[in-house]
């Protein structure tokens, strides 16, 4: 149970393994939930392309936007999208970036699902039965077969408990001719995907080494910055709950101290150190002025010294810069009276 409890801290401890790690997790879930489906192809002219193709497409596009919502970064990135300019600007840079790293963690689970589904070739079986060059692989002088009646037979090749198309083309012939060109396309898929991968992950840098530098820096800012604030924000709650409550319960004693004639009792020791780390801010009113600030007009990314507010803003900017005063000289003199 330590060890479980050792390795979920350090995934949280660092963001990106984590969500490697969920992305590895869902990866190997649908590739399991594949294994699992019921493929039942419905036999039918009219519904098995819409079914193969909705087999091999639908999930994908669940998986991609599952990759999104499980990601913490997104209420972040349109956060970040959204706000106010203020006195921060937005650098479309940066949002492409943590746009572009969330998207390519989210492509694996949708990637692995169409990769197996094109290896194991039931669904491209299902969705291009009638489409089987029966010239070439099957009988195509069978008498008494209409066009329609011709992909009616043909629609029933993946059912091979139906199929009554024996003369007209073989089904082990059919099966292995779609389900050799189905594994071709997954091989494709595959080696393009792979390729994709290793551009984006590896040439990308080198042709844009200080911009990539940029946006990934200002990425990681960010989120430190918006994980500070939260703790910030937890610390500042928790201590305005406890001063709360203590006054609360001080209040009670008073008025029982008072009814009974009763000393009250002292506040604890550590209520004042509670009371500093409200920083101030000691009522709601305040508090949901401070939120608001934070969300409109996030503090510019400049650091300088602090400075005492003014009326006008802060009273170290547009101020000649203060030199430090000059030391004095102090004259002493002696008088003798030999």
């Amino acid at each position: 149970m330590d060890k479980f409890r050792m390795i979920f801290q350090f995934l949280q401890s660092n963001q990106e393994s984590f969500m490697n790690g969920i992305c590895g997790i869902m990866a190997l879930a649908s590739a399991q939930m594949y294994s699992t489906f019921d493929f039942n192809c419905p036999c039918l002219p009219r519904y098995n392309l819409a079914y193969g193709l909705g087999i091999l497409l639908v999930p994908p596009f669940i998986l991609f936007l599952l990759g999104f919502v499980l990601n913490n970064n997104v209420s972040m990135l349109a956060e970040e999208w959204r706000r106010p300019q203020g006195q921060r600007g937005k650098d479309p840079a940066v949002l492409r970036y943590m746009f572009c790293s969330m998207a390519q963690r989210a492509m694996i689970a949708p990637v692995v699902w169409v990769s197996v589904t094109l290896l194991d070739g039931k669904c491209i079986t299902c969705a291009f039965c009638t489409s089987v060059p029966v010239e070439t692989l099957g009988n195509a002088s069978h008498p008494g077969l209409s066009q329609g009646e011709m992909k009616r037979v043909l629609a029933r090749i993946p059912c091979k408990e139906i199929y009554d198309g024996q003369e007209l083309i073989a089904n082990e012939v059919a099966i292995r001719y779609l389900r050799c060109i189905s594994q071709a396309l997954g091989w494709c898929f595959v080696l393009l995907m792979t390729m994709l991968a290793f551009l984006v992950r590896s040439l990308r840098p080198c042709f844009t080494q200080a911009a990539f530098l940029k946006s990934r820096y200002w990425s990681h800012y960010i989120d430190i910055e918006r994980k500070l604030f939260d703790e910030t924000c937890a610390e500042h709650a928790r201590s305005f709950a406890k001063v709360c409550i203590q006054q609360f319960f001080e209040g009670m004693s008073t008025d029982l101290a008072a009814a009974r004639c009763h000393p009250p009792r002292k506040a604890p020791a550590d209520a004042g150190e509670a009371t500093e780390k409200l920083l101030g801010i000691i009522d709601q009113g305040t508090m949901n002025t401070a939120l608001k600030s934070w969300h409109r007009c996030k503090p510019p990314l400049h650091l300088h010294p602090p400075a005492l507010p003014s009326g006008n803003g802060w009273a170290g900017e547009e101020q000649p810069p203060v030199h430090p005063p000059v030391p004095r000289r102090e004259m002493a003199a002696y008088y003798s009276w030999v």
